[in-house]
């Protein structure tokens, strides 16, 4: 298992500032681009910097790693904070969103490329989805299709955002650079701000003949079915994100992700707490007194369960393996099936007759009951319930 602040150098007490400061340190020295021809080698060391610098640098995500490790960032582990599948072109992004400016990554090493066509297109955005779930469909898993509007190419440009003939020019504004430079005098001497080109946005490149469909944008929405695998387990903390299946960028740039939100629905038999299932068996007097047997349901189908004679409401029997599965392992939760006594409202001219006998040869009731009893039977209450 990976160190996350070994793999940095850092103390489990560092601050954002000297997270940020040992990332950067370890990104420049392996980074692809730093080291031309680079080696496999080279590209796994940036990669894992990357992603230890991701988890570290953000507070919710290194709670749970702190936590949980990185099982629990993975989905796996209770905490779960849905971060998987982190590849090196993840990497990447993330060293040209805090780094590299909004050119190439060549600025970062002092040598920006001047040709537009090296420079990465804006990637597409991301899409959210909810998906709504039954307590059934988590405890076995199930597929869903959902029918999602995204951003496709526009079939009339096939997404270069140009009128048939005609392609993207030089900006004349900043000559291509992507860069705009103001200088400023003031009495400590001339100070020059580098920002990006208001005018290609610092693509380097402008249309000056748009598609009459998409406007140069190189994108039309559409509607698209896509299916989403949901394991069992699930809960609604959980969210599951498809790579690439978001919209495209503007001019055929690179896709973004889809965001699947989970929304699991209340169930009217059971109530869930993690992977336990509770469930509140109504009886009747004389089946708590005497006992008795009765099929109760469980999340597949219903078994048969023993009411032992003498019971008192509220009561909790703990069935094993009968509750919901653990997401990403190999175990079941419990149902936990609380009794509780029921008093009728209403009764016939017989039963009034039966309990009237009843309540003349019974027994009183006890002023209070054992105190052992009392707590067992509430702190289960409790812990079922809370």
């Amino acid at each position: 298992m990976t160190d996350y602040y070994n793999l940095l150098g850092v103390t489990r007490n560092a601050g954002p500032d000297e997270i940020k400061k040992a990332y950067r340190k370890l990104a420049l020295k392996y980074h692809p681009d730093k080291n031309k021809g680079g080696s496999k080698k080279n590209d796994e060391l940036f990669k894992q910097a990357t992603e230890a610098y991701e988890v570290l640098s953000d507070p919710e995500k290194r709670s749970v790693y702190d936590r949980y490790g990185e099982q629990g960032l993975k989905g796996s582990g209770p905490g779960s904070a849905g971060f998987s599948n982190f590849d090196f072109s993840d990497a990447i992004e993330v060293f040209m969103r805090d780094f590299g400016g909004f050119g190439n990554l060549n600025d970062t090493f002092g040598r920006r490329s001047q040709n537009p066509r090296d420079r990465p297109k804006p990637k597409g955005e991301t899409i959210k989805i909810r998906i709504k779930l039954t307590l059934e469909e988590v405890y076995s898993g199930t597929t869903k299709k959902v029918k999602v509007a995204v951003l496709d190419p526009c079939p009339n440009c096939l997404g270069n955002g140009t009128a048939e003939g005609s392609g993207p020019v030089s900006c004349s504004q900043c000559g291509g650079s992507g860069q705009q430079r103001q200088s400023q005098r003031t009495m400590f001497g001339q100070f020059v701000n580098i920002g990006v080109c208001a005018n290609c946005r610092g693509q380097g490149r402008v249309i000056l003949d748009p598609c009459s469909t998409c406007r140069g944008d190189g994108r039309t929405r559409i509607q698209k079915r896509i299916e989403v695998e949901i394991p069992a387990g699930v809960t609604s903390e959980n969210f599951i994100t498809l790579r690439g299946k978001g919209n495209i960028g503007p001019q055929n740039g690179p896709r973004g992700d889809t965001v699947v939100l989970l929304d699991v629905q209340e169930n009217d038999k059971f109530i869930r707490d993690g992977d336990d299932l509770c469930f509140e068996l109504p009886v009747t007097f004389s089946q708590a007194t005497l006992g008795a047997e009765v099929e109760i349901p469980t999340i597949q189908d219903s078994v048969p369960f023993v009411i032992p004679a003498g019971t008192q409401s509220g009561e909790v029997v703990r069935l094993k393996g009968k509750g919901m599965p653990e997401l990403q392992g190999k175990r079941w939760g419990d149902q936990l099936v609380r009794i509780v006594v029921w008093t009728p409202d209403e009764l016939s001219e017989e039963q009034e007759k039966i309990y009237k006998t009843l309540r003349s040869i019974e027994k009183a009731a006890p002023e209070r009951l054992n105190r052992e009893d009392i707590s067992s039977v509430w702190s289960r209450v409790k812990n079922v319930f809370s």
